[in-house]
């Protein structure tokens, strides 16, 4: 199975995301790169942490929870199916586990476990590399269709799930259920309600409400979004149809692109910059390049 690219080497936000309270929701899976500190919980399908990662608040899991060595959860992790706990992993509430515990080394939870199936204590092998971990559970409860699907979405190869062979009811997941896009946090990121901050390239997918700053390589946010704080990058920066963005956007040596409808309420800082029709910037317009305004076919008229 070949990768043209790292999956975890971009900021992944799938369509819906929102930040409700101090929890980050989500349909879809929740995948955390090593070393990286997310100062949320988090709520989704299935959960998976690489080494080292934090979480400043609950765990829950509607599917399986995987956290490799040295995780820190300061809540409680509630999980629906199985779950694996690599050594000296630190709970700071409890641990629910509706199916099977695996669990390592010197492993801490403050506040007790509980779980239905069976509890096996022992050193669980590292996840040497977080998407093959997960690409091998799905294969392993017979989800082929859902695995291909995601190898597709996250390299960029081959077409979408709903048209692969197989899947007769053309959403992708070979059993009538529809495929969610995970939530990706790329290694060594920090994410919070301050700021969103890696050096990978982040996407932003339609319909989500997010709050902090976003700090990037480059940033593509779609349609439909409130993004509560500033879009920072070193390149482009394109914000889809209908967006509100609450705070400045600004690009070091990249052009800014703003669809029709969106909404900058602060400064634009660019080299290029295109405003689609309706798109308004509320504060002040830099750009070192050319500025583009596109018409409505009305104006054309």
């Amino acid at each position: 199975m070949a990768f043209s690219r790292d999956p975890l080497d971009e900021l992944l936000v799938p369509d819906g995301t929102s930040a409700q309270e101090r929890d980050l929701v989500t349909d879809g899976d929740v995948l955390v790169g090593a070393r990286s500190t997310v100062e949320f919980g988090v709520r989704g399908r299935n959960v998976l942490a690489g080494e080292g990662v934090r979480f400043g608040g609950a765990i829950e899991a509607e599917g399986d929870c995987r956290l490799d060595m040295w995780c820190d959860v300061e809540k409680n992790v509630l999980v629906g199916e199985d779950a694996y706990l690599g050594e000296r992993v630190h709970v700071g509430g409890e641990l629910k586990v509706a199916g099977d515990l695996d669990i390592g080394d010197d492993v801490e939870i403050e506040d007790g476990f509980e779980a239905n199936g069976w509890i096996v204590i022992r050193n669980p092998m590292p996840t040497i590399v977080l998407l093959f971990v997960y690409l091998k559970h799905l294969l392993l409860v017979g989800e082929e269709d859902t695995a291909q699907a995601l190898v597709s979405q996250l390299t960029d190869e081959g077409e979408r799930a709903g048209e692969s062979e197989g899947d007769e009811d053309g959403d992708g997941d070979g059993d009538g259920g529809e495929l969610a896009d995970p939530l990706i946090v790329p290694r060594n990121a920090t994410v919070n309600d301050s700021a969103w901050r890696v050096s990978t390239p982040a996407t932003i997918g339609d319909d989500c409400r997010l709050h902090g700053n976003v700090r990037a390589e480059t940033i593509d946010v779609g349609e439909r979004n409130n993004i509560f704080g500033s879009l920072r990058a070193r390149g482009d920066i394109t914000v889809g149809a209908e967006t509100r963005i609450h705070g400045d956007v600004t690009t070091r040596d990249g052009s800014v692109t703003l669809g029709p409808d969106a909404r900058v309420l602060g400064d634009v800082s660019c080299g290029d910059l295109e405003l689609g029709p309706d798109a308004e910037v509320d504060g002040t317009m830099r750009a070192d390049g050319e500025i583009t305004m596109q018409t409505t076919q009305r104006e054309r008229e």
